[in-house]
């Protein structure tokens, strides 16, 4: 199988290993960004999935040029299908999440703070009796910071935010317009391809001259939630889940057979791998409407990357 696990390459300056991505940073105020196929689960590594570093970059390469007339993004360019070359950033202290529904699973998200009771969360105001997976009146921002409590998530109001001085007031007018229209975007051409999109996380960061500017990736199969359109009724009226790109077979099967916080993870199936590998590749085909082409060129992945940014190496 053709892979990505690791990209270290000492030609490039100032190299910083991130949990799937390896980044270095150039001299003149750019960051080289390559997407590993890591799979990072239970705070470790677990394996790597063939084409997930590509189809990752290149979602989110789709929904860049989709939205740069709505937000100005980090984007410089795209030398190798693994790689963005963007602007570097003071990322803000804040996790923009916006939502659609009253969905999820995690501590943080609005279902599992409202079956515990919740009914004011966020700054909003939810009403008595809703269903889990029910569509809000209007889609949401559910912000979170890792500053407080250890660094743990933690919910925020707008008020919060404010107040500790995470953000100015007009960056979080401002954050809060892009994220919402962003999220509008991305919501209508999901619907034209047959899919609904649920939530996502948005990660932003200020340039040199204070400019607020959406960086990481955007409506990815990994930052955000996706059902298929036409499961939503039958599932919503019996109270279940609708069809998404469910990419869990290798955390569910580690979790059967391990403790995978202590314990030594097991080699992971061949065919594990692949069919997470086909999910990512129908996601991507599905959320784009194209079909996925990898690029094979090169003797490996890591030497086709070399080559692509040779010249970006230092003297």
């Amino acid at each position: 199988m053709r892979i990505l696990d690791e990209a270290f390459i000492p030609e490039l300056p100032n190299y910083y290993r991130g949990k799937v991505r390896e980044n270095y940073d150039l001299p003149n105020g750019q960051r080289i960004i390559i997407a590993t196929d890591r799979l990072s689960a239970f705070d470790r590594i677990i394996t790597c999935i063939p084409d997930k570093g590509h189809i990752l970059t290149q979602t989110a390469r789709y929904w860049f040029e989709e939205t740069a007339d709505i937000c100005p993004n980090h984007v410089v360019a795209y030398p190798d299908p693994n790689v963005v070359v963007g602007k570097r950033l003071d990322i803000l202290p804040v996790e923009i999440v916006v939502r659609g529904y009253l969905a999820g699973t995690t501590g943080t998200s609005l279902l599992t703070l409202y079956k515990k009771g919740g009914r004011e969360m966020y700054g909003l105001s939810l009403p008595d009796g809703m269903k889990d997976n029910q569509i809000l009146p209007q889609p949401v921002i559910t912000p979170t910071s890792k500053a407080f409590d250890g660094g743990h998530d933690e919910p925020l109001t707008p008020a919060d935010i404010i107040t500790h001085k995470l953000l100015t007031q007009d960056q979080w007018d401002t954050v809060s317009r892009y994220a919402l229209a962003l999220f509008a975007r991305g919501q209508e051409m999901a619907a034209k391809r047959g899919l609904i999109l649920v939530d996502t996380k948005y990660e932003f960061g200020t340039d040199a001259d204070g400019n607020i500017i959406l960086a990481d990736e955007i409506h990815t199969p990994d930052s955000s939630r996706y059902w298929m359109a036409d499961s939503y009724g039958e599932a919503f009226s019996r109270g279940g889940r609708p069809q998404s790109f469910d990419k869990d077979f290798i955390r569910a099967w580690v979790v059967e057979r391990c403790d995978p916080y202590k314990d030594d993870i097991p080699a992971i199936p061949a065919e594990l791998i692949e069919e997470t590998s086909s999910v990512y590749r129908r996601a991507y085909e599905m959320i784009t409407g194209r079909i996925f082409q990898p690029d094979e060129s090169g003797e490996t992945v890591l030497a086709r990357v070399r080559t692509n940014l040779a010249p970006y190496f230092t003297a």
